[in-house]
């Protein structure tokens, strides 16, 4: 007879369920494998699950795959989904983690592979002759149990960041060349410039009654004009100045009667204030003379141009330089590249506002006190509506300190009927928003204007709201600058997708730019603390110039010490040149 020898049998001492950790048999090979707890009540119908929920890897409908697969009759299996296992959770436990280094890892094949014929797969009876079946259908409705919409959905454009390695390089060029000679002095990033603010008082005028310019009448008509009754955007010939703050002669005349402390104007004031916004690369020269500060601009810097859609997700880029050895034959320039849509969104604002306009009375137009001071006697073309106002606000903290800013702002012209404008009523400010062409790359998923403009009108304004949500923010803070009532924005397209030369208006509307600014959510305390922190920082340096700096690819902002001979035209350095040779004649 055979005999039975009972086998060591370790005992938990902790008296719990399972092995105890302490007490492994030596003979016990899977001793340093986790151990993952269930219930007693489980049902264990499977090895492993691989579409466990804590993977996140669960259809549109919060069902995973096995559960799918035994849900009962109906649309999709919509049963509800039954309670999770005990101990489900620990999947992670299992979860494998390759520690090595994969630097040295490249990309060879760069080529697109085949497409795979047919959809994705579906279990059950949904096959049948067409291919797709049932869970194609339900695709196309939109229902919740279609198989294929699992972990993101064709129906949705795919995954995020599918076949981001096509993409072409996001590197941009600065909007000015850094030299090796100059200081960089500060450096702020945009996270901490959200986190200023400073209230600022209504301002005041450093003199009512010297207001320069003139402004015509707004033509209400464009206010009735909708896709099906567009008018062509005509080219009229309009002489409007864009001066730089230090070649003012009124803000010279001010700053030698110490006016403020700070001299601006609204255009470069809009930029600071909104510089967390801001994607694409500016630059800001400062010249401080004692104790004031000029915020200037270069000629031919980004402040002549309007931008389009810079905050998009994918926006306009220009091509890419050729940085190889070998000679390559110039692109032909392409009228949807980020250079083409700028010089277009400028000239189509230009216009707009010069056609909006009723220069033949009435009603009459309105003369301010004085001409426009950039006006010579020796100019002939007709000048533009414009008027400028020179505020005063006050930026102290403390009632001890006095740190204002003058700042020459713009409006464009005045509404009839609602009061005097040398008053400051009725003011307006003219703008215009472009499409070029849904289709095309940088267009943000921006829906066709001409059929959902007048049906779905706030569609269009959230996208623009989203695709250039810092040029609406410095339109904005221009428009509360100048102390306008409205601001008038047009909606121009392409009378052609693929022809950049010819335009229509669609539509126009009227905002009220304190009411816009709380749709943009743009703060204006959060801008002023941001002019007063750049402003506090420049007054700790010696005289001299500085240039304020946004990273082309970043968001930080540089201060540089520069020479004062930086920027300077030629004229400029010809004037130089001739008083060193006077003063060496004199010696």
């Amino acid at each position: 007879m055979v005999g039975f020898t009972l086998p060591p049998i370790n005992d938990n001492p902790d008296g719990g369920w399972g092995p105890s950790s302490s007490n492994f048999p030596p003979q016990f090979k899977f001793k340093d494998i986790p151990y993952a707890p269930y219930s007693k009540s489980d049902k264990l119908g499977r090895f492993a699950d691989w579409n466990d929920p804590s993977g996140g890897q669960s259809n549109a409908g919060g069902m995973t795959m096995g559960n799918q697969r035994n849900a009962g009759p109906g649309a999709g299996g919509r049963r509800r989904e039954g309670p999770q296992a005990f101990g489900s959770g620990t999947a992670s436990a299992f979860a494998y983690f390759h520690m090595e280094d994969e630097a040295s890892f490249s990309l060879v094949d760069n080529k697109a592979g085949p497409s795979r014929r047919g959809g994705a797969l579906v279990r059950g009876r949904g096959m049948g002759r067409g291919g797709g079946g049932y869970a194609n259908r339900q695709n196309q409705r939109g229902g919740r149990g279609g198989f294929q919409n699992w972990r993101g959905g064709a129906q949705r454009g795919g995954r995020r960041g599918w076949r981001d390695w096509e993409k072409s390089g996001r590197a941009r060029e600065s909007s000015v060349a850094i030299s090796p000679d100059w200081q960089m002095l500060d450096e702020i990033e945009f996270h901490r410039l959200t986190k200023l603010r400073l209230e600022v008082d209504e301002p005041e005028d450093v003199l009512f009654s010297d207001s320069y310019g003139r402004l015509f009448p707004y033509d209400k008509t464009y206010d009735r004009v909708t896709t099906k009754s567009e008018r062509p955007l005509q080219l009229v010939d309009r002489i409007k100045y864009n001066t730089t703050t230090s070649d003012d002669p009124v803000i010279q005349q001010l700053a030698s009667n110490n006016v403020a402390t700070v001299y601006a104007t609204d255009v470069i004031l809009a930029v600071l204030m909104c510089a967390p916004r801001s994607v694409y690369p500016w630059d800001i020269v400062i010249v401080r003379e004692g104790n004031k500060l000029f915020f200037d601009k270069r000629d031919g810097g980004p402040f002549d141009t309007v931008t389009v859609n810079e905050n998009a997700a994918d926006p306009p880029q220009d091509p890419s330089p050729n940085t190889s050895d070998k000679p390559a034959a110039p692109e032909p320039p392409s009228i949807n590249s980020a250079t083409s849509l700028s010089l277009e969104a400028t000239y189509i604002n230009q216009n707009f506002m010069f056609q909006t306009v009723t220069e033949n009375p009435p009603p009459p137009a309105v003369d301010f006190n004085k001409p426009n001071p950039f006006y010579g006697p020796d100019e002939t073309e007709p000048l533009a509506s414009c008027g400028y106002r020179y505020r005063v606000f006050d930026m102290s903290v403390s009632e001890e300190e006095d740190v204002r800013i003058c700042v020459r702002t713009e409006t464009d012209a005045y509404l009839p009927g609602a009061g005097n404008p040398k008053d400051g009523s009725g003011l307006l400010t003219i703008r215009a928003l472009n499409e070029f062409d849904p289709r095309a790359p940088g267009a943000g998923g921006a829906p066709d204007w001409r059929s959902k403009l007048d049906s779905q009108r706030g569609a269009v304004v959230a996208t623009e709201m989203k695709n250039n949500s810092c040029k609406l923010a410095k339109w904005t803070v221009q428009s509360v600058l100048a102390g306008a009532e409205q601001m008038k924005i047009g909606y121009i397209s392409r009378a052609n997708p693929r022809d950049n030369t010819r335009h229509v208006i669609l539509s126009a509307t009227s905002v009220r730019p304190t009411d816009f600014a709380g749709q943009l959510n743009v703060s204006l305390a959060n801008g002023w603390g941001i002019v007063r922190t750049v402003t506090d920082l420049c007054m700790k340096m010696p005289e001299g110039k500085y240039v304020l700096v946004k990273d082309p690819n970043k968001p930080v902002i540089r201060l540089y010490a520069v020479p004062l001979t930086a920027f300077a035209t030629e004229e400029e350095e010809e004037a130089d040149g001739a008083v060193e040779e006077d003063a060496g004649s004199l010696a």
